[in-house]
């Protein structure tokens, strides 16, 4: 991979080097600049320079921890299908990020024009979530399905 190169959203390319520090950040997101630095055998500058480019393009969006919601009390995981009427699928879906359940809100092409992954720890708060969504402006229809296994759930996949 030492070829390898994506130009970013700031135009900027990333090379191999920056695909180490990621997957070495993958590894362990607590990695110190010094760690990195000692494992792909650069200098500590170099990580710290490349990361804060990284992190001025957003190609790296944050630092975070690697979480199971369920034996955090959240049983429910929902996968919900929303049609949204009129033009204000970005102000619905703006709306729907902010709300704390929600975990992911995406564009979706077919007969819905959103889906959203959301995590509950009861039925009832899956309820009340439910209705208060329905009763939002210019949601028009939602359709829930409830997962009854999480097999994998990592939106951290290999580079």
């Amino acid at each position: 991979m030492s070829q390898q190169q994506i130009e970013s959203e700031k135009g900027s390319l990333l090379e191999a080097l920056d695909y180490e520090i990621i997957r070495t950040l993958q590894r362990d997101a607590r990695s110190s600049f010094r760690d990195i630095a000692r494992k792909i055998g650069i200098a500590v500058g170099t990580v710290q320079s490349r990361v804060r480019k990284m992190l001025d393009a957003k190609v790296i969006k944050g630092f975070s921890v690697d979480l199971d919601y369920s034996k955090m009390g959240y049983s429910i995981t929902a996968v919900i299908l929303l049609q949204i009427k009129g033009k204000r699928l970005r102000d619905v879906e703006a709306k729907l990020a902010g709300i704390k359940n929600v975990c992911a809100v995406y564009d979706i092409t077919g007969d819905f024009d959103v889906v959203m992954i959301a995590k509950f720890q009861n039925s009832s708060e899956l309820d009340r979530f439910i209705k208060d969504v329905l009763a939002m402006d210019y949601v028009e229809r939602t359709v829930t399905s409830i997962a009854l296994n999480i097999v994998k759930e990592n939106y951290n996949m290999p580079v």
